[in-house]
């Protein structure tokens, strides 16, 4: 049992936090290309990005495996994009430290729910066997992300450009 729920309700709570967190990452995403900076849907796409990483740990192991080394990698990048977007205020080499952590830890999340799509859904599964997934199907989904998160990264830090919160 983990949080008092049995594994599968747990598994469940789990998914439903990463859902949330990749969905509002990608709203805080599309945000961010009109230069609108959605404060709430912000606190919220890194709370969840956050929760998702730590309840991630709370899963039984027995050694440390890849998706633990992604959730460290996503605190501490989340640990910087919190800093800068509230400590630093995204004043100076903080916009782009911002941005370059929050779409990084975005990526890692996106990267897992592809890798658990073609683990858990038998027509993806058939495409790329094995754990972890292998194969062509596999090496274009995670190249297409990659293109499209780099993409994504590079036109925000042209473009997003909020105007300074009043104080």
């Amino acid at each position: 049992m983990m949080l008092g729920l049995s594994l599968s309700a747990f598994t469940t709570l789990h998914v439903i936090i990463s859902l949330i967190a990749i969905v509002t990452g990608l709203a805080v995403t599309f945000g961010m290309l009109g230069s609108r900076p959605l404060p709430a849907l912000t606190a919220t796409f890194l709370l969840f990005t956050i929760l998702t990483s730590v309840t991630g740990f709370m899963f039984p192991f027995t050694g440390l495996l890849l998706s633990h080394i992604f959730g460290i990698v996503s605190l501490v990048l989340l640990a910087a994009a919190c800093i800068a977007l509230y400590g630093m205020k995204l004043k100076g080499l903080w916009r782009p430290i911002y941005l370059v952590t929050a779409l990084l830890a975005l990526y890692l999340n996106v990267v897992v729910l592809a890798v658990q799509g073609f683990l858990k859904v038998p027509a993806l599964h058939a495409l790329a066997p094995g754990n972890p997934p292998d194969g062509t199907i596999f090496l274009i989904v995670q190249g297409a992300l990659l293109l499209f998160f780099a993409g994504l990264v590079a036109g925000i830090l042209l473009r997003f450009r909020p105007r300074p919160l009043v104080a």
